[in-house]
């Protein structure tokens, strides 16, 4: 059977995650050599491969590809036979997960059988070394888990700035919902952190967790401070995405998972979190009483503020610097990229079936693709943010790019009538100072970029002169 586009990236994401540690730093040839061993010592779970170990000479032929060809070029080829590798339901394997975590000495036919008993599946569903397979890959093994229970915790800190990105996601507060009046919509807070100065590189808050928002996120920090050699992030659906990994690959960067049952590793997001509990989470919703913050736009606003005065200016215990003056004196190069080629890295993609009058659906619209492909599956890549042009694939070559041919709404309005209830007397209202952190922290912001920009007009005006 022909390996589908899905299982060919499964398969490339793979192998890049093997020669990452080798492409993304310098080493002499004794050093590879020895770094390549290494890692031809352990055992994988190899996709749709029974085969465990791969060999020094296919390391050395995947890195040869990826520096040839880059992430492209780890590809299998299209005409390349599968072995076919029954999958398990998510809720199932989550479930199952939950069950060797709270027992680490159940066995995986004990798992099994409490999985049939309570009817979450049925009975000879779910195959044994599939199940074993997954919960091993997950590291859900009982000699794993009771090691993490044990094994102590040393700190880590990168040796320069972009060596590596911590990544993360919070659910940090209610804004008034942008559609319906009355009712509030979490904002989700996407943070990417530079480990060795606690920069932020971006964050920025987003009404939906979805991978598109963490991409967004990621390439605008990359737009601004150039290419991470490494980012570091937990095992969120979002971060274990097949395109956030291509992303990676094609960028050069190696992808690291928290280990299960390890969050330790995840201290220096948690630390920022806080403070931005304590110091900007209340002030922002003083801000919302006041009506000064109305819309994820101001929120926004507010926050890129708070991070230029608040946080980044702030004495850090650890190394007794400000973040944003580590990050900025620290000499090592920056490693950047075009913004048209970073456009076309993140595009997502897409695969959809043509249907017989050449049409196929994205995302609530219907669109006409080039003729002579109906019934065959075609990969398509665009930008969420931006829908005006969407590409065609299909093995591997770029087709005629797809046509709108029709709207449909996905948008629906539903009137409510206010729901009338007994009047509450209003408590007394507590004194206020008109003093509110955050908004200081933007006055103080927009203030120096008004200065800087005098000074720049300033030092023109007397260069014009002399």
């Amino acid at each position: 059977m022909q390996m589908d586009e899905k299982e060919r990236q499964e398969i490339a994401n793979f192998r890049y995650g093997l020669i990452a540690p080798a492409v993304t730093r310098k080493l002499s040839q004794g050093e590879q050599t020895a770094l390549l061993r290494e890692i031809a010592s352990h055992t994988y779970d190899i996709p749709y491969s029974q085969t465990k170990k791969v060999s020094l000479r296919t390391l050395e032929r995947y890195l040869k590809a990826y520096r040839e060809g880059g992430w492209e070029a780890l590809l299998p080829s299209v005409r390349a036979d599968k072995l076919q590798c029954k999958q398990i339901a998510p809720d199932v394997l989550e479930k199952a997960i939950a069950l060797k975590r709270e027992n680490p000495t159940r066995s995986v036919r004990q798992i099994m059988a409490i999985l049939e008993l309570a009817r979450f599946v049925e009975p000879g569903a779910l195959k044994e070394s599939t199940l074993s397979k997954q919960l091993r890959r997950r590291g859900m093994t009982r000699k794993e888990l009771e090691k993490g229970e044990s094994r102590g915790f040393s700190r880590f800190e990168a040796d320069y700035r972009n060596a590596c990105w911590q990544g993360d996601v919070q659910h940090t507060l209610y804004l008034p919902h942008p559609n319906e009046k009355g009712k509030k919509k979490l904002a989700y807070l996407v943070v990417f952190l530079d480990d060795y100065s606690r920069y932020v590189v971006h964050g920025q808050f987003y009404f939906e967790e979805r991978v598109p928002r963490l991409e967004d996120c990621f390439k605008k920090a990359i737009l601004k401070h150039g290419i991470p050699e490494k980012i570091y992030v937990d095992n969120g659906a979002i971060y274990s995405s097949h395109h956030f990994e291509r992303i990676c690959g094609r960028l050069r960067t190696q992808l690291k998972h928290t280990k299960p049952g390890r969050p330790q590793g995840r201290g220096k997001q948690e630390k920022f979190f806080r403070f931005v509990d304590l110091s900007f989470v209340p002030e922002a919703y003083d801000l919302i009483e006041q009506g000064k913050i109305k819309t994820l736009a101001d929120l926004n606003r507010f926050f890129t503020a708070w991070l230029e005065v608040a946080y980044h200016q702030k004495i850090h215990n650890s190394f007794k610097q400000r973040p944003a003056d580590r990050y900025n004196k620290c000499e090592h190069e920056i490693r950047r990229i075009p913004p048209h080629e970073l456009a076309e890295i993140f595009l997502l993609e897409e695969t959809r079936k043509v249907d017989k009058t050449n049409c196929i659906s994205l995302m609530g619209t219907i669109y006409e693709v080039e003729a002579g492909f109906a019934g065959e599956a075609i990969q398509l890549r665009f930008d969420p943010y931006d829908m005006s042009v969407i590409q065609v694939w299909k093995d591997g070559k770029r087709l005629q790019d797809a046509r709108i041919l029709q709207k449909l709404s996905m948008q629906r309005t539903k009137a409510k009538e206010p729901v009338a209830g007994p009047l509450k007397p209003e408590p007394e209202p507590t004194p206020k100072t008109g003093l509110n952190y955050v908004e200081l922290a933007y006055e103080k912001y927009m203030t120096e970029q008004k200065e800087k920009a005098q000074q720049g007009l300033s030092n023109l005006l007397e260069g014009r002169l002399t």
